[in-house]
């Protein structure tokens, strides 16, 4: 019985590091959150706007992101992943890059925590992600902050 369980585990696929554990949204250091205020008034200001990427899910994005942002997948995914280090491999590692997800209650987001790992383990040094605390729809879009939809 043992030894059948044991070829089990040897065939069983191989996860992604992104796939293997939950790394959780507090674990990302408080001075690199941005509250929605704060961010809000950064996109309104005359002020140079930092590169906001979506890393949660396409319909999520699609029903409603901020505008201006891009999706690149779902952080928790290698594909997200693989396309978040595509989309930065040309920028200086000071540019001003916000992520941010939106799908769940910080703690429990399975997307931010990695993408901001990814990130800032390469050497980006201006990376701030968005802090939402319940989730997009509570602490942006219901505080009448602007929403653009579809896929852009």
């Amino acid at each position: 019985m043992v030894l059948l369980a044991i070829t089990q585990i040897a065939f069983l696929p191989s996860r992604s590091v992104a796939q293997q554990a939950h790394v959780p949204a507090t674990s990302i250091p408080e001075a690199s959150l941005v509250q929605p205020a704060d961010l809000l008034a950064t996109l309104q200001s005359d002020s140079p706007k930092p590169i906001m990427l979506h890393v949660g899910s396409a319909v999520m994005f699609a029903t409603a992101h901020i505008p201006g942002s891009e999706y690149v997948g779902p952080g928790r995914q290698q594909t997200g992943l693989d396309a978040l280090k595509t989309r930065v491999a040309s920028l200086p590692k000071d540019t001003a890059i916000v992520l941010y997800c939106g799908c769940c209650p910080w703690g429990r987001c399975p997307n931010i925590a990695p993408a901001y790992n990814l990130l800032h383990d390469a050497g980006y040094t201006n990376l701030k992600v968005l802090y939402l605390a319940d989730n997009f729809g509570t602490d942006w879009v219901d505080k009448g902050y602007p929403v653009a939809k579809g896929r852009q």
